[in-house]
């Protein structure tokens, strides 16, 4: 079963944009915090989502469907950035033979 526009509408907007905005935070506080490498990426993946939820929700809250359009389209781009941010994390460990952002230093010439 689908979830309709009627049962989105019934939590409050201000929930979702609260919402939001605490998983938005923590993932800006993973990016800045952290420096295993995995751990970044998984905070960055986490900021793109928690704004995903937030343009569906605005998007159902208006009844314009080109926010989650949007939202299809940032999903494509997350799945790249993975795809493409793993190889080199895969490339870089095979060369320090660490994931730590901090070793990068030593790829240096």
């Amino acid at each position: 079963m689908g979830t309709t526009i009627a049962q989105i509408q019934t939590i409050p907007l201000q929930y979702y944009i609260l919402f939001c905005s605490a998983l938005f935070s923590i993932g800006v506080i993973g990016v800045l915090a952290k420096r295993n490498a995995l751990v970044i990426f998984m905070s960055v993946e986490l900021m793109l989502n928690s704004a995903n939820l937030l343009l569906t929700a605005f998007s159902a809250y208006r009844n314009d469907p080109a926010g989650q359009i949007f939202v299809f389209f940032i999903m494509v781009v997350a799945a790249a950035e993975v795809a493409i941010g793993l190889a080199l994390l895969v490339v870089v460990y095979r060369s320090t033979k660490t994931i730590d952002i901090n070793a990068l230093n030593r790829l240096k010439w």
